[in-house]
């Protein structure tokens, strides 16, 4: 008998049912001979109530006591929110993260001789869901011996606002029957439930990512941002264990250090991560340069580096692992490592060999330790567009395709392999939702995020640069290319302006009017960029505000709508000017900053007292950026933040009061290995807000993509999700350094792989 059946055991007379209901819903109810209490919370992402009819009575299932104790804070809870007494709201943007529309889907391992595979969705199409683990029937849900084993995982979610981990266990082929008496979702038959306790959840928010389960199935591992390492462009990351029965939680990294990716081994006595160590982060995006460190799973200690220069890695027994690094060849490939047996563990007595060739990139191994014989990898090779995922046979050293055969036109990330060997997992966006499968979230015009400011609520926006309106009822936003409006719930989307612009703004005192830059985006000096005006309520309105076009970009206009302040590059550096809001440079432009350095994206503050902008004027050319403030009349300039050794702030955005300014930076460094994400130019950026003192630094978003472009709406919007009008699913790119294919290609790592575009619609 497992652990968990002996804890049943133990509770026998306390112990916890789950009654299954339709749609996602279930009971739980407390066995006690004194008490008729049933506890009723829905996962039904409409949160529509369903009510079960008397003549359908369902089978209970039972859970674990050590699972469900700390749940039931969370299933007291009202299911419906509460009004809220908050008074300001956020607006930024994700790169691509609208298109995603991740599931985690599976394939079987062998294939069936002339029985095409099909893939299996295993998650419940609402938010996103990726990075799983399969864990393994005998340390999870005590469930009847007559029915099938069902799947069973662990995975990230961003359902709830903030990415959390979720259990499902999944029935996949149960027939009608057997689904009456499982609980169902909306997609498939499935238990559902969160696995952190509510302690570690709603009142945190922050990242958690790539979680697995101890083998007795008693400590969830994983990491969390929740902790501020306190210095500027320190990673927030570390590995945390959480005892699912009580609750407890220790953290397995050391502070001060980042740590990524962590993999339990076979037998859940040792952790290995991707870690910075004491080092920290020096601003890459592409190839990170963490080592792989082991420590013990129970307490974080005996921790020693066994690998120089590696990531995500991933254990076929305890003393062998394997991981991905980049070559000096600059192909993506794995690569084992084989930890001694007897005497000293260090990089110096680790043997490390390469084990995919050259010729393609291949990276995020995972390992089955119930067959040595294959690894699974995801793989970009060239003459494809998509990333896909394979089997590398390590007895004959040879690639066999999988995900390519089922769905080509679709990007396949990290892999995990089912305890048997039998299913490899991996994550990829599901298409558009058709009209029978009501059970896919829609796409989102703007999406709530869980804020960790009362008082404040936080949207993420579809599209680049958005701003409200004065009076808050309309965005304008941008899309490369073009400029649209689009009412604040979803309606009435138009677009106003059919060439490649950056920025908006709107002018505080003409309704209607909007502000921005027409030309390429991250453009040298004498580039062609003007700033122009257009009312977006009248046809043939566009007027062209700047005359030189020398790199005019980011408006933004006074609060009494009289002036525009900008930065320009036309005396050869990118400094900020002040020009006639109605009639422009030609009605009147002086210069307000001036140097051999870059001043950019500015804002003029409510009250008209201040300008934020950002520039490297501390340090030219680096491609650093710091937060500064300047009185309109050109005194006053004072540094608010300093970003740190290196460091970015851009964007600043005054709050309606003046008395706060938004802005993203990477001062939080970088939260996850950006190579297991679709493509991100900045995947450090993410919201800040900060008092008009410097005081009150204060982390809003947690997530291992790109945020940027944050603006402050007038008015307070109740923290509710508004659908998009339409869009096009799956639209985003892979990490655009996968596209470098190094020019010898050795022939026996090549493969044809069919002509396919970058669309991913229609799967």
């Amino acid at each position: 008998m497992n652990k968990i059946a002996k804890i049943l055991a133990q509770q026998r007379h306390g112990r916890i049912k789950i009654d299954t209901y339709d749609k996602g819903h279930f009971r739980l109810a407390p066995l006690l001979s004194s008490s008729k209490l049933h506890l009723y919370s829905s996962y039904h992402h409409h949160h529509h109530h369903h009510f079960r009819s008397p003549g359908r009575a369902m089978k209970a299932r039972y859970l674990p006591f050590q699972w469900v104790l700390p749940l039931l804070p969370l299933l007291l809870c009202c299911a419906t929110e509460e009004s809220s007494t908050t008074s300001t709201s956020i607006i930024f943007t994700t790169l691509g993260r609208a298109y995603y529309a991740f599931d985690i889907y599976s394939l079987p391992i062998q294939q069936q001789p002339h029985i095409p595979n099909k893939e299996l969705r295993l998650t419940d199409g609402h938010s996103v869901n990726f990075n799983g683990h399969f864990i393994s029937n005998n340390s999870a849900v005590q469930l009847p011996t007559t029915q099938t084993p069902p799947l069973q995982l662990v995975y990230i979610t961003e359902r709830n606002g903030s990415p959390t981990i979720y259990y499902d266990a999944v029935y996949p082929h149960s027939s009608t029957a057997a689904r009456r008496s499982a609980l169902e979702s909306v997609s498939s038959n499935r238990i559902q439930f969160p696995l952190l306790p509510n302690s570690l959840t709603d009142t945190q928010v922050s990242i958690k990512d790539k979680p697995s389960l101890t083998p007795d199935g008693q400590y969830l591992v994983y990491v969390s941002t929740h902790e501020n390492p306190g210095l500027p462009r320190a990673s927030w990351a570390a590995v945390y264990s959480t005892h699912l029965q009580s609750g407890l939680t220790q953290r397995l990294t050391p502070y001060g250090v980042a740590d990524f990716s962590p993999a339990l081994s076979p037998s859940g006595l040792w952790t290995a991560v991707a870690s910075y160590g004491p080092d920290g982060w020096a601003g890459e995006v592409e190839d990170l340069t963490t080592d792989i460190y082991v420590f013990l799973t129970r307490d974080g200690t005996q921790r020693v580096k066994v690998v120089q220069h590696g990531g995500w890695p991933s254990w076929i027994d305890d003393r062998t692992l394997y991981f991905h690094r980049r070559g000096q060849d600059q192909w993506w490939s794995i690569y084992k490592a084989t930890v001694p047996a007897d005497g000293p563990v260090s990089t110096d007595s680790v043997m490390v060999e390469r084990v995919t060739p050259p010729g393609l990139h291949a990276f995020t191994p995972a390992t089955s330790p119930g067959n040595n014989d294959f690894i699974a990898v995801a793989t970009r090779r060239p003459g494809s567009s998509f990333r896909h995922i394979e089997l590398f046979d390590l007895v004959n050293n040879e690639f066999r395709e999988l995900t390519r055969l089922v769905s080509p036109q679709a990007h396949h990330l990290n892999p995990f392999i089912s305890p048997d060997s039998t299913r490899v997992g991996y994550h990829k966006c599901r298409g558009e939702p058709n009209r029978k499968d009501r059970s896919s979230s829609p796409q989102l015009l703007l999406e709530n995020v869980r804020s960790p400011v009362p008082g404040l609520t936080l949207f993420r926006f579809v599209g680049s640069f958005p701003v409200f309106s004065p009076s808050g009822d309309r965005i304008a936003y941008v899309e490369m290319p073009g400029v649209y409006v689009v009412n604040r719930d979803g309606s009435n989307l138009r677009k106003v302006l059919n060439v490649m612009a950056f920025s908006t703004a709107w002018d505080p005192v003409r309704p209607g009017v909007i502000y921005t830059a027409v030309g390429e985006t991250f453009a040298p000096e004498s580039s062609q960029v003007d700033i122009i005006s257009i009312d977006v309520d009248r046809k043939d309105s566009l007027k062209r505000l700047t005359l030189d076009g020398k790199n005019n970009a980011f408006p933004s206009p006074s609060p009494d709508g009289k002036w525009i302040v900008f930065r320009s590059g036309r005396t050869g550096h990118k400094n900020l000017y002040i020009m006639d809001a109605v009639g422009g440079e030609q009605k009147g432009l002086r210069r307000l900053t001036e140097g051999a350095w870059t001043d950019t994206m500015c804002n003029w503050s409510p009250d008209g007292e201040w300008i934020a902008f950002a520039s490297d004027r501390h340090d030219p050319g680096s491609g650093s950026f710091e937060l500064y403030l300047i009185h309109p009349n050109g005194t006053g300039l004072k540094k608010l933040r300093q970003s740190g050794s290196g460091g970015r702030i851009n964007h600043p955005y005054f709050s309606p009061d003046g008395k706060s300014i938004t802005f993203t930076s990477d001062y939080a460094g970088i939260s996850a290995e950006p190579i297991s994400n679709p493509h991100h130019y900045q995947p450090y950026g993410e919201i800040f807000t900060v008092s008009l003192d410097g005081s009150g630094l204060q982390r809003l978003t947690h997530n291992s993509y790109e945020d940027g472009t944050p603006a402050w709406s007038p008015k307070y919007i109740p923290p509710v999700n508004v659908e998009r009008p339409k869009g096009a699913y799956c639209s985003f790119e892979d990490c655009h350094w996968l596209n470098h294919m190094p020019t010898v290609v050795p022939a026996y790592a090549t493969m044809a792989a069919p002509a396919v575009s970058n669309a991913q619609c229609g799967l």
